[in-house]
């Protein structure tokens, strides 16, 4: 099975292709609207000077177009892209994209400038924390493992920004619509692999992608702008989330590795993209992406993982998408293996019946419409109409009306849209719990779903009243403030990891749902006749959370150039938080309640927390060495991973690898009461001297714990300490338990480790 990049699996297409909208209304007059028009410059005859008077030439060939262009024409732009911004009528704007020379239109949005929305939410501040202490993560460079790079976006432009690194041993490459010439100081090495591909017989799609670093899917892009995207204003996808883009190391430089084509990534390119970036000089190496593994000697990532950790490079990656326990992915202790959680931000639509009760539910459709006074359709005493089952509904009942589709598990909401689209239905109301159901690239008619317990009033008024209507419909509203939140997000994959189940994973969470970020402009969505494109997208995934991490690992690298990549896991790690914004555990989308460290690792990351840890477990080469000698590995299978003939092993226990949290693994066969150890050493990274006392928190019945010493002594910085957890159970228990380890000191330094028992 090929790897793939971990995008949310349920999105059409493979990766969630998302567009900003069109701020219009449902008129028969047409109005005027700001847009951005995207030109491929190589079209421009030879018979005009300039690209501004192509662009004049344009305006003036349109039906209707005002005798002075200047009407018309705003901007004529040729070095931030090519093309111009201009008003135009929905009729003009259809003209210039039957052009060959049309390569995207991006419509104009306006509104008050907000935070969009990740920085706010993970507490990231210009004038305190660790963005200003880091410089927002200058010179740090970031190598980014994906589909490549859009490199014209805003989020890659560099004003301001000083000389390359002179550190720096990458560069850019040629290649199909991709010249050197599009790096700059903040995009300084782009490059793609693909021998492995073609060698397997796959050839690289000229229709579907470019043989080059350029991006055609948009992960990669996204991914990028997320970790170290520089200050976008006024970016939305459709009018939601509507703000300032920004990714966590803003002043970050950027390398791109694409490894990535279509749907198919072949191994052999991925462990020679991680080879390269490495011999570059990145500090950072991000992968949102993940290949089937069976053993770290097998795994290709783990592999080059590992040798990128001898060399000081943070490496990080996605969990996986895959939902259930024990599908956890990329989880060898020296990678730092990220989930996916939710933010207390929505978006939503409203209907009001014409008895003016109103509801509010989740929607993505493009538009801001409003609808008002359609008659509303339910297929009362009809199962397969009321579920809007396939080739169920009647044309003749149905075109034109408000659609309302009962919640079913025989059918996909994507499917009841597919017929409801069919029959000719203006609008729809689905009743799903399910708030993912339909991916945001799937609203190609207004549209929401409502949860079934606002169903059941919904569907008491359209059975009771003889010409059921809906008063209005309203869409394009964001939503702020939600709780619980965070939560982990349901797809995210989940622990014990399979191969080592005594290394919890993943380590943390991120934010991964409704991510807003940079994308590829290029169709994505048909309303009516348009195709919208964006150039700023919401997507989820694991993948969105990995390139979080990515770049607050930049910032720490800033702040703190002499930590190890095992220190700067340690102080996110400790440092996260496992309450959310109801001051209760984390919950889990995917059962509803509580979660456990299986599905949030230490928590939550903290950024600013990050930056003063006061404590670290730390690690080396030697270390993940001594792990990997109690998996049994034999001596061929070491040598493959770590990349030696020669090295000791001094048979520690797997319970004592330095790791910032601690599992104990039981089996069907355990015999109570059992007793576990676990040793720990920490370092001092606050002040010269503090002292730490230790604190047990939420520890379940059942579960005894011990800790010796229970008071740490520092008298310097970098001064090491030991002390040795014991964990007792008195009996079985079922999957998972699991509590909090915390040091604390005089300096209110919280160093939090999960102590979890699991028995799969």
């Amino acid at each position: 099975m090929s790897p793939f990049p971990l995008i949310l699996q349920n999105a059409l297409p493979w990766l969630l292709l998302l567009l900003l909208g069109v701020n219009n209304a449902i008129s028969a007059v047409e109005e005027y609207q700001t847009y951005i028009i995207h030109l491929d410059h190589s079209h421009k005859p030879e018979t005009f000077l300039t690209h501004e008077s192509w662009h004049r030439s344009i305006l003036k060939s349109l039906s209707s177009s005002p005798a002075d262009d200047n009407e018309l024409l705003l901007y004529s732009y040729n070095h931030v892209m090519h093309g111009f911004s201009a008003r135009l009528t929905s009729s003009q704007l259809f003209e210039i994209e039957k052009s060959p020379a049309h390569l995207a239109t991006y419509p104009k949005s306006f509104g008050k400038l907000l935070t969009t929305y990740t920085p706010k939410f993970l507490g990231l501040k210009h004038n305190s924390g660790i963005w200003p202490a880091a410089s927002y993560g200058e010179d740090v460079i970031v190598g980014i493992i994906d589909t490549g790079i859009w490199p014209e976006s805003e989020s890659f432009k560099d004003e301001g920004m000083s000389p390359v690194p002179q550190r720096w041993e990458g560069t850019c490459e040629n290649g199909i619509a991709f010249s050197p010439s599009a790096c700059n100081r903040k995009l300084i090495g782009a490059r793609s692999f693909s021998k492995g591909l073609q060698a397997g017989g796959i050839e690289i799609s000229k229709e579907h992608d470019f043989n080059s670093a350029r991006d055609y899917q948009g992960h990669g892009t996204h991914t990028a702008s997320t970790a170290v995207g520089n200050l976008v204003p006024g970016v939305s996808h459709f009018g939601y989330a509507r703000g300032t883009a920004r990714g966590m190391a803003p002043a970050a430089r950027l390398a791109i590795y694409k490894v990535f084509w279509g749907e198919s990534g072949s191994t052999i390119d991925i462990l020679a993209g991680m080879e390269q970036a490495i011999l570059d000089g990145v500090d950072i190496m991000s992968l949102s992406l993940r290949i089937n593994q069976t053993s770290y000697f097998t795994d290709v990532i783990a592999i080059a993982s590992l040798s990128a950790i001898e060399k000081g490079i943070f490496v990080v990656c996605a969990a996986s998408n895959d939902y259930g326990f024990k599908t956890v992915h990329n989880g060898a202790p020296w990678i730092t293996t990220v989930g996916a959680g939710t933010l207390d931000r929505s978006f939503q639509a409203t209907v009001t019946l014409e008895n003016g009760i109103s509801f509010e539910g989740t929607s993505y459709f493009p538009e801001s419409v409003f609808i008002t006074d359609l008659h509303l359709y339910y297929g009362k005493g009809n199962t397969s109409k009321a579920i809007c089952n396939h080739k169920t509904l009647d044309r003749n009942e149905v075109a034109g009306k408000v659609v309302l589709c009962d919640y079913s598990t025989k059918i996909e909401v994507s499917q009841q849209m597919m017929e409801v689209e069919r029959v000719g239905a203006y609008a729809a109301i689905f009743l799903t719990d399910e708030s993912s159901s339909l991916s945001p690239n799937g609203y190609s008619i207004p549209s929401l779903l409502l949860p079934t317990a606002s169903g059941t009033l919904l569907k008491e008024y359209v059975t009771r009243v003889r010409k059921p209507k809906v008063k209005s419909m309203k869409f394009v509203l964001t939503r702020l403030g939600g709780k619980p939140a965070p939560q982990v997000a349901d797809f995210s994959s989940k622990g014990p990891n399979p191969i080592s189940p005594g290394v919890l994973k993943p380590d943390i969470i991120a934010p991964g749902v409704d991510v807003l970020a940079a994308f590829v402009p290029k169709p994505f969505i048909q309303v009516g006749n348009y195709d919208l494109v964006t150039d700023y997208a919401l997507d989820s995934g694991t993948s969105m959370a990995t390139p979080h991490v990515a770049g607050v690992g930049a910032l720490l690298k800033a702040v703190h150039p002499e930590w190890s990549p095992a220190a700067i896991r340690s102080a996110m790690m400790t440092t996260a938080y496992a309450m959310d914004n109801t001051g209760t555990i984390l919950n889990s989308q995917l059962t509803g309640i509580s979660g456990t460290p299986l599905e949030f690792g230490a928590g939550h990351i903290n950024p600013n927390k990050a930056m003063d840890p006061g404590l670290i477990y730390d690690m080396g080469l030697q270390d993940y060495i001594e792990f990997v000698c109690g998996l049994g590995y034999t001596k061929e299978q070491m040598s493959v991973l770590i990349r030696r003939t020669h090295w000791s092993c001094n048979h520690k226990s797997i319970n004592d690898l330095n790791y910032p949290s601690i599992t104990a693994v039981l089996t069907s066969k355990t015999r109570y009461p059992v007793t576990m150890n676990f040793s720990r050493v920490v370092t001092n990274v606050g002040n010269d001297t503090a002292v730490y006392r230790v604190h047990l928190e939420n520890i379940p019945t059942g579960m005894r714990i011990s800790v010796k010493p229970r008071t740490l002594t520092f008298t310097r910085k970098y001064q090491n300490r030991s002390f040795v957890v014991s964990i007792e159970l008195d009996r079985d228990f079922p999957r998972v338990i699991f509590g909090f380890l915390k040091w604390i000191d005089q300096d209110s330094h919280i160093v939090s480790s999960p102590m979890v028992a699991i028995n799969f």
